[in-house]
């Protein structure tokens, strides 16, 4: 039995502001919020017998690649996680039926932790979704351009109506 030594996932959490994360040259990549722009790879998978499942998992493998995840999937040294990727997909799809058993739904968890669909998943790989700083501003100055609603504005002249 193993004793001392780092685990994973033990103590804290590694932050990337921190003055130890500096010398230790620490950093999170930063994965679009947009998404993945590129085309999905081909199914790696022997396709389903069953025409409605495989129609399914095409149309979550398809989902997939639009996440900002599949930008890290797509990257040379990462081509290898693709498999990994499928196996998500077609174990998502046996998920979603209400009978599944809870072990999938265990299994489908570690998968995603595999491939950077959780948080703790993002953590592991060292990944972040980045903000994407214009949309919010943008956001923020529609905001702050919309006018008063007219009846508002009519209620603070005197007996308005």
């Amino acid at each position: 039995m193993a004793s001392g030594g780092a685990r994973n996932r033990s103590g804290p959490k590694a932050d990337e502001t921190s003055g130890r994360s500096d010398a230790r040259g620490f950093s999170l990549t930063a994965l679009p919020a947009e998404g993945y722009k590129g085309r999905a790879p081909a199914w790696p998978l022997p396709k389903s017998t069953i025409r409605a499942v495989a129609a399914r998992e095409q149309k979550v493998w398809t989902e997939a690649w639009k996440t900002p995840q599949a930008a890290a999937w797509a990257q040379p040294s990462e081509r290898w996680r693709i498999r990994t990727v499928a196996l998500w997909v077609r174990l998502t799809v046996r998920c979603e039926d209400p009978e599944a058993p809870a072990s999938l739904l265990a299994q489908l968890h570690r998968f995603a932790d595999q491939i950077g669909m959780t948080t703790a998943g993002l953590a592991e790989m060292g990944w972040k979704v980045a903000v994407d700083d214009v949309a919010k501003a943008r956001a923020r100055k529609s905001a702050e351009a919309k006018p008063a609603p007219r009846q508002r504005r009519l209620r603070s002249v005197d007996g308005g109506a």
